[in-house]
């Protein structure tokens, strides 16, 4: 009876162990996925900055030309 109380504790500890080390390798992958969509909206917002300055930079030489005329 106490060989199956032993493994019982054993057993248990050892889940608990395996539950924990699941769960650190499913905060470090979310944390991997997390940084990487940060990334790729660093990279959208900087190329929508870019094209709202070239956009703006046409329209004012659209307007200075227009204003020649």
């Amino acid at each position: 009876m106490s060989i199956m109380k032993a493994a019982g504790i054993g057993g248990s500890l050892l889940a608990l162990i395996a539950l924990l080390i699941v769960l650190v390798k499913s905060l470090i992958a979310f944390v991997g996925f997390v940084t990487f969509a940060f990334k790729i909206l660093i990279v959208v917002v900087f190329g929508a900055i870019l094209l709202g300055v070239g956009f703006l930079i046409l329209k004012g030489i659209a307007d200075r030309k227009r204003k020649k005329d």
